[in-house]
């Protein structure tokens, strides 16, 4: 019986090592990999942002917009650790009683080499019509941190579902330069608003154009699941954007830009944008759709040549290079929804990654957000494009 109990003990141990150094030897199951390195700059424990831009001197300004979280401050400065209202917390607490005096509800942030920043105010909380004689730009003096300049865009220029997103600027053209915005409206036509920022004067371009539109047969894909909401018939919607993302050119001829709701990059010569008597028919000829990038919130442009896209669909950044080939330059999954993206002369790229499209609308009342959102930067090695005004 012992010698029985001993091959038995025998067997058992054998098969046990076997188990084991067959667990052992098991490889460890595949996973996607990640591209590029990118470094967090700050977190943030409060609003959710979406707009950055690091000045030339490397100062870093972000904004919140009001869409339902609680916001003390729509547009602040990054300084150390924390972060303050800019340029000062009056400007900041939102009067609707005087629109053009306060800040109502911020979307984009551009710093500029004139030692500026200009803040887009869509005057649209919660995604709103926007507040009569509210939406703006506000140009705050660097160097001083006053407000220098406040252009109220006409109403010729605003439609009751105008939605005002991204702007970009070139100081080249007219008395003071010119700026391109786009309209990136849920429920309505989008469109490129072009304002003359020294007579204040501004006009629609591509309004309604299918380059400007939503894809209608486009369904975002994020996380796995459909991006949509609930429609007041109970059915879900995807998700609706206009144009939202714009960049120009190093030269400034050419405007880059995409709907929200789209996987295409399209560009128009700003030539005809400022052009007030170019005919529609003859500006929206002149669009070319330049294929698909993937889904893009923020769009951006470097003096190289070089067009950055986030992909929001794939935790990415991707990157046009001047001969139009597209490279992806990160890819992570702490990329949720890529928003902003900034060019610093510090040879970085800055985005913001905000988990959009885990808002409450998307997910039948349930925010799932988790903080902290966070600023990211990745070396790119490039400078942003500088449209200085023309010595005189």
């Amino acid at each position: 019986m012992r010698s029985i109990s001993k091959a038995v003990a025998a067997v058992t141990l054998g098969l046990t090592a076997t188990l084991t150094a067959t667990a052992d030897a098991t490889p460890k199951l595949a996973t996607e990999q990640t591209i590029g390195h990118i470094e967090p700059v700050f977190e943030f424990y409060g609003a959710m942002p979406t707009g950055v831009t690091k000045a030339p001197d490397g100062r870093l300004f972000v904004n919140f917009p009001r869409w339902g979280d609680d916001v003390p401050f729509t547009v602040g400065e990054i300084v150390g650790k924390r972060i303050v209202p800019y340029p000062d917390a009056q400007t900041n607490r939102a009067d609707p009683a005087h629109p053009a005096d306060s800040l109502i509800s911020v979307q984009s942030v551009v710093a500029d080499s004139q030692n500026r920043l200009w803040i887009l105010d869509t005057a649209s909380p919660k995604l709103a019509a926007p507040i009569q004689g509210g939406a703006k730009l506000v140009a705050v003096d660097l160097a001083t941190n006053k407000v220098v300049r406040t252009i109220l865009l006409p109403p010729n220029a605003l439609l009751p579902t105008t939605y005002l997103n991204d702007v970009r600027f070139d100081f080249r053209f007219g008395a003071q330069g010119i700026a391109y915005v786009t309209d990136s409206s849920p429920h309505g036509p989008g469109g490129i608003i072009v304002v003359d920022l020294a007579s204040g004067e501004a006009w629609r371009k591509l309004s309604g154009d299918p380059s400007t539109s939503a894809d209608a047969a486009f369904v975002p894909v994020v996380e796995g699941e459909e991006m949509a909401t609930d429609g007041p018939d109970g059915k879900r919607r995807p998700l609706h954007g206009a144009a939202d993302g714009i960049a120009l050119s190093a030269d400034g001829a050419t405007l880059y830009y995409s709907p929200l709701s789209s996987r295409h990059l399209y560009s128009v010569p700003t030539a005809l944008l400022r052009d007030r008597n170019a005919s529609p028919a003859a500006v929206a000829a002149a669009v070319r759709d330049l294929g698909e990038k993937g889904a893009s919130d923020g769009l951006e442009a470097d003096a190289s040549g070089a067009i950055y896209a986030g992909d929001y669909e794939h935790d990415s950044i991707r990157r046009r290079r001047p001969d139009g080939e597209w490279q992806t330059i990160a890819h992570d999954p702490r990329i949720l929804w890529p928003d902003t993206l900034s060019v610093g002369n510090d040879g970085y790229l800055y985005f913001t990654a905000n988990q959009l499209p885990r808002q409450a609308s998307f997910h039948h009342g349930h925010d799932l957000r988790k903080k902290p959102y966070t600023l990211f930067r990745i070396r790119i090695d490039a400078k942003p494009v500088t449209l200085a005004p023309n010595p005189v």
